[in-house]
């Protein structure tokens, strides 16, 4: 994980969260890289950007444009488990669940 990250942007607290869980996490230019180690299916870019149908607020999105959940401090764990199962579903196995 960067540890330059900035600290106020949505994706830290949730790549905290994932890399706790063992998964291996990336900050980069487009977005917050997860991957389960040694599975190259079970990976994703999440991104953080507004939420028309909700106001504009921001929220966590996968790659394929689908959305996670609201990124703010109570939604933060939501989206950390939607990301390990939607991982697990892409591997097909139980791996990313740990």
């Amino acid at each position: 994980m960067d540890e330059r990250a900035d600290t106020r942007d949505p994706l830290w607290p949730l790549s905290l969260r994932l890399s706790m869980r063992g998964l291996v996490v990336e900050c980069g230019a487009d977005g917050l890289r997860v991957a389960v180690e040694g599975d190259p299916d079970a990976c994703d870019t999440i991104t953080c950007r507004p939420r028309p149908e909700d106001g504009g607020r921001p929220w966590f999105w996968t790659s394929r444009g689908e959305p996670i959940a609201e990124a703010d401090g109570e939604h933060t764990d939501d989206a950390a488990l939607y990301v390990m199962m939607h991982l697990a579903e892409r591997s097909g196995g139980a791996e990313a669940q740990r």
